[in-house]
């Protein structure tokens, strides 16, 4: 027993051990520059080279998401590390605190994310011990994820639905994750769910009369959907319906003038226009709608590089002239005064018509609240299915 006991113990804390056959976990902490940037970002393509379903992220746009750029860092601070066996990085975890997250939610809670690793407890273990303790050295009491960074982005662990690729800025795992976040004594917080609907079997007709209902009762509303070209007008009535309509749910931290402008910078280019839909009264935006042809079907050969001759084969899709089969519906809010009056469903169907027009097969709604009844039900009334689940974790903190 102490024989098997000292070589965990020397990982755990930091020293380098050899027992002749294989070499000790070496934890190592990253800065927030690019070299480091890029080394943490190589992780998953070891893990995930044998997984059929996994979509590398752009690796272009998710540096971003590291560097000061991000105006996400305005109001918070991050920490890297990986863990290696062999000289070879085998598992990979950043520490969060969002201080709106703190302020918004009286909670001194620490987020991780981006964690990644091996079918390895040890190293997993090892990443975990070095996320809690700086989160511990910075007054938190609890931790939770995962979150990369935030609720903002992508955030929850896959527990149901990992047989099929994850639709676009969407988590994917392997399913031993779970194992070892709940192995450190971590317990679900909130489950999140994805539904999908499959486009050409919807109820249309059911729909179309449920819109114009809608519409006749409440002329007062107008809808339009946004254009690129006046998209920075737009940001300002977008901001508001956003940080309104989910202010109460679950998790939610309040987006700033900053950081949507960076996130519309990033999808700007992904947008297509009839997607993209905004209710409102002549005081007020009141509801709005944004969804985006699922590129992780063209962007999953890239490997996560766009400079590459396989981009070839994506470029019909990034210049319309084909269309990926599926839709992802990233955001679908009404402001509270104005729910109970069917806004939604005409957001959700005048979507739902563009993708009818392009022959798309299907669209997933995600990420919804699992206790978000209202949401769930409109999904089932569009013939959605639950089919994904994404679980947020959280545990207290010892001192």
């Amino acid at each position: 027993m102490l024989q098997s006991t000292i070589p965990a113990l020397l990982c755990r804390a930091g020293y380098g051990y050899n027992s002749g056959v294989t070499m000790a976990l070496q934890l190592e902490s990253l800065p927030l520059q690019i070299p480091a940037i890029r080394r943490f970002l190589r992780v998953p393509y070891r893990i995930y080279r044998d997984n059929p379903h996994w979509v590398a992220p752009l690796l272009a746009d998710l540096e971003k998401v590291f560097q000061p750029v991000n105006p996400f860092f305005a109001h918070a601070e991050m920490q890297l590390w990986v863990v290696r066996r062999n000289g070879e990085d085998v598992g990979r975890i950043a520490a969060i605190i969002d201080r709106l997250h703190v302020e918004t939610h009286q909670d001194p809670a620490a987020f991780f994310g981006f964690f990644e690793c091996d079918r390895d407890p040890e190293a997993s273990r090892m990443l975990f011990a070095a996320a809690h303790g700086w989160a511990r050295q910075r007054g938190m009491r609890r931790a939770m994820g995962p979150m990369s960074p935030s609720t903002n982005d992508e955030c929850g662990l896959l527990v149901k639905g990992l047989d099929s690729p994850p639709t676009l800025m969407m988590p994917f795992n392997p399913a031993y994750y779970a194992e070892l976040i709940e192995a450190e004594g971590y317990q679900k917080a909130r489950d999140l769910l994805a539904y999908y609907l499959n486009i050409p079997k919807a109820p249309v007709d059911r729909l179309d009369r449920i819109a114009a209902k809608v519409r006749r009762r409440h002329p007062e509303v107008t809808f339009r959907c946004l254009r690129k070209k006046t998209l920075a007008a737009d940001l300002a009535k977008v901001k508001e319906v956003y940080n309104a309509a989910w202010e109460a749910n679950w998790g939610f931290v309040p987006m700033t003038d900053a950081e949507l402008d960076f996130m519309a910078e990033r999808l700007k280019p992904l947008l297509c226009e009839e997607f993209t839909w905004l209710a409102e009264t002549r005081e007020e935006a009141v509801g709005f709608l944004l969804a985006v042809p699922d590129y992780n079907e063209a962007f999953k050969p890239l490997a996560g590089r766009l400079f590459t001759p396989r981009i070839l084969g994506a470029l019909p899709y990034l210049l319309g002239w084909k269309t990926p089969r599926m839709c992802r519906v990233i955001t679908l809010g009404v402001k509270a005064k104005f729910r109970g009056k069917g806004i939604e469903s005409v957001l959700l169907f005048e979507g739902f018509k563009t993708g009818l027009k392009l022959g798309m097969e299907g669209a997933e709604g995600s990420w919804i609240l699992e206790d978000n009844t209202m949401m769930c039900r409109m999904m089932e009334t569009f013939g959605g299915t639950a089919y994904k689940t994404y679980r947020i974790y959280s545990k207290e903190l010892s001192s």
